[in-house]
């Protein structure tokens, strides 16, 4: 192992920046050359088909099985002349990741040979089996019938030589068995509720869209070092390793200069992201050494999500022919940043207006107000639903660890929104003056022209206002970002469906409009103070505070996963059409299944490397120490000897006291893990998992990287932190 590791180290350090062929047009001329996108729907399909299926996409209506043929007709050709061979169904299970089967274009002729061909019925639907993958019990291995069924507001791409289609994956008995299902049944239910609001302040509004920014940060190594480590290729992160002198302390990596190998793979990455129509826009270094970032131009959610799961499958590509490794996990390396995937979000008219920004008028500044204080109804109401959203076993790390959101939820508003919530909670008159661009006077009643556009930021708030939008910080590098908006916009169509109720009720008995919307914002602000905090999340005082509020603040990741089945989750769900009970037991049970997996995959492979590599070197290392130790003694006298051999002496001590303690605990990770292996509940296992198990891989860490620094550099078996953290 430590021959593997100097060569490792010796090729990564030869590398040279690969040469990026670059493409001869503009990028407005290869921007989604391969997505099957309006303009190649018009080219290749006759005219009804096109004006059917754009109608389809824009009123969210089915389609009926000939428009779907003569689109697949289309499709196809479009596909073959662009060298697809096979087509898939691509679709998002509960892995977090996505899954293909491909088909050739082919059928038989009747005459011996073959036809290319794509019906209407294989664009629509497939049959996957549906008990490979985590179901939660809703299918078993002799019910393995399931179903991907086309997005049609998802446009088709090719990658390589398949012509990729978007679909939604469902169990034969109808339940969702995917996060594209449930996401796409959370926008519309917050397009229908969000709809119903905004027309209170304008009858013309048809639909509300849901936008998403997301800001994928991630990790490059070098694919030979990478190769050198078994917990990176097996896990995504360094079960080991001590902290390298220098790691992010001089804060010189954030935003420098990019290294000319990594900014080669992000010139390829970029490239091929416009091809597929991802709107990649900005890059740069992030704060922690070999962590970059990767932020397209916001667009409407579902087709963002797609987009990023798209991102982050073209990356493990492109990163290879760079000989590199992207790491997604959120902490792959102990003692600097780990990686987040800020959320970006808000909602928009199909009239062109963002719900969130502020406006120039009274009505545009009272719609916003009503829009702001819904959301913050809603994260109240569900804070522990929204952390449990995004909470999984690589999440865990990250958050809470004084780099990132805390495991609490809680809202920055920012001061001046603070104080115009403030004064329509007290219901002021008086007016009050906001420091903006520009000096400006605010009648609270009225609420006329607002300029909020100068948002300070908190980077330890995990749903932090930031100018037009939220900003959902505490999704992790490596989820699917559907989890945390079926969560999110799921709650808001449930506060702003209840909101439309009180205010049509009160309007009904005679009410003035603008004074019920007014007084029900104001009620929504009172009842949800508590969400709102715009101090210091990483402070043990605002642990204290939340609990105080009655905030969830519970920390172990099996726990948090209970608050889907909490009585008022499983109402919203069912009030607004997203899931049954029985989804959501089942889609619990699969996330207790995927944390004790994740916590025994680390742990049999820990218990691997201390036995099998790290002990052996250290044995070795101090076999030479010992040698040493007689050979002094046989050449000097006792004290000269004691004074040339102490060190040494210490040393041996130091590494038999670390190795014991090594092998005992390894041998009490075994025994916990048998024995919580044995649970038959999904979540006591889990829990088990949680208390029993991860603690121990921290304390047998803890030693490991103590005899990294006993042990000789050339006896070690493993590329260190100084080698792997900084590209050569």
């Amino acid at each position: 192992m430590s021959d593997l590791r100097f060569r490792s180290v010796e090729e990564a350090s030869s590398r040279k920046a690969v040469k990026v062929e670059l493409p001869k047009e503009r990028v407005d001329k290869y921007y989604a050359e391969k997505v099957f996108n309006r303009q190649k729907m018009f080219e290749y399909l006759p005219a009804k088909t096109y004006e059917a299926l754009v109608k389809a996409i824009d009123n969210k209506e089915p389609l009926s099985r000939e428009v779907a043929d003569s689109v697949a007709d289309g499709m196809k050709r479009w596909a073959v002349e662009q060298g697809a061979r096979h087509y898939t169904h691509w679709f998002q299970p509960m892995t977090g990741g996505t899954a293909e089967k491909h088909d050739a274009f082919i059928e038989h002729d009747g005459k011996g040979g073959v036809i290319e061909t794509f019906s209407g019925k294989l664009l629509v639907q497939q049959e996957p089996d549906a008990s490979s993958f985590p179901n939660g019990g809703i299918r078993n291995t002799f019910e393995a019938r399931g179903y991907s069924a086309w997005d049609i507001s998802s446009p088709a791409f090719i990658v390589g030589n398949t012509l990729c289609i978007p679909t939604i994956f469902i169990s034969y008995t109808g339940e969702a068995l995917d996060y594209k299902t449930p996401l796409l049944r959370a926008l519309n239910a917050v397009d229908k509720a969000a709809t119903r609001v905004a027309r209170f302040f304008d009858p013309k509004v048809n639909h509300v869209l849901c936008y998403l920014g997301w800001e994928q940060e991630y990790f490059l190594v070098d694919e030979a070092l990478y190769a050198a480590r078994p917990d990176l290729v097996l896990t995504g992160r360094t079960l080991m390793g001590h902290e390298s002198a220098k790691n992010q302390q001089l804060e010189d990596h954030y935003f420098g200069a990019i290294p000319s190998r990594v900014e080669a793979f992000m010139l390829d990455l970029e490239i091929e992201c416009h091809k597929l129509g991802i709107p990649a826009k900005t890059r740069h270094n992030e704060v922690a050494p070999n962590q970059f970032e990767l932020a397209p131009i916001f667009e409407e959610a579902n087709l963002a999500n797609d987009h990023n799961l798209l991102l982050m499958s073209v990356m493990n590509e492109v990163a290879r022919r760079h000989n590199f490794r992207v790491l997604l996990h959120e902490k792959p390396f102990a003692g600097i940043n780990g990686s987040g995937k800020h959320n970006n979000w808000s909602l928009g008219t199909d009239t062109g207006k963002l719900l969130f920004a502020p406006g120039k008028t009274p009505k545009d500044n009272l719609e916003f107000i009503v829009f702001v204080s819904n959301v913050m109804a809603a994260v109240f109401k569900h804070n522990a639903l929204l952390k449990a959203s995004i909470m999984t076993a690589t999440n865990a790390h990250r958050l809470g660890a004084n780099e990132a959101p805390p495991a609490i939820i809680s809202m920055f508003l920012g001061s001046q929104l603070n104080e115009i919530l403030d004064s329509i909670e007290k219901n002021e008159t008086d007016t009050i003056l906001l420091q903006g661009k520009e000096g400006m006077r605010l009648d609270v009643n009225q609420i006329p022209e607002l300029i909020i556009d100068n948002t300070d930021r908190n980077r330890t708030s995990p749903f932090a206002f930031t100018g037009n939008r939220f900003e959902y910080r505490a999704v992790g590098s490596s989820a699917n970002c559907a989890s945390a908006l079926i969560s999110l916009n799921a709650a808001v169509a449930a506060e702003l469906d209840e909101f439309a109720d009180r205010v049509e009720k009160r309007v009904e008995k005679g009410e003035n409009l603008d004074k019920v919307l007014l007084d029900e914002a104001r009620r929504n602000i009172i009842k949800s103070r508590a969400i709102q905090f715009d101090g210091n999340g990483y402070s043990d005082e605002w642990k204290e505070e939340a609990k105080r509020r009655g905030l969830d603040t519970e920390s172990s990741a099996p726990l948090m996963f209970d608050s889907y089945l909490s009585p008022s989750s499983v109402e919203m769900f069912k009030k607004v059409g997203l899931f049954t009970e029985k989804e959501l037991e089942a889609r619990n049970e699969v996330k207790w299944e995927l944390y004790t997996k994740k916590i025994q995959i680390e742990a049999r492979v820990l218990g691997d490397l201390a036995v099998n590599h790290i002990i052996p070197a250290a044995v070795s290392y101090q076999r030479l120490l010992v040698d040493n130790v007689y050979k002094v003694k046989e050449l000097f006298d006792a004290d000269t000897a004691q004074r040339i051999a102490g060190e040494d002496l210490k040393s041996i001590e130091k590494m038999a006291d670390h190795m014991s303690k090594i092998k005992k605990l390894v041998d009490k990770m075994i025994s916990n893990r048998k024995v919580a292996n044995k649970i038959e509940s999904e979540r006591q296992k889990a829990i088990a998992y949680h208390d029993t198990v991860a603690p121990l891989l921290e304390e047998i860490r803890y030693h490991i990287d103590h005899l990294e620094l006993l042990v000789d550099n050339e006896i070690w078996p493993l590329p260190k932190y100084r080698e792997l953290l900084f590209i050569r």
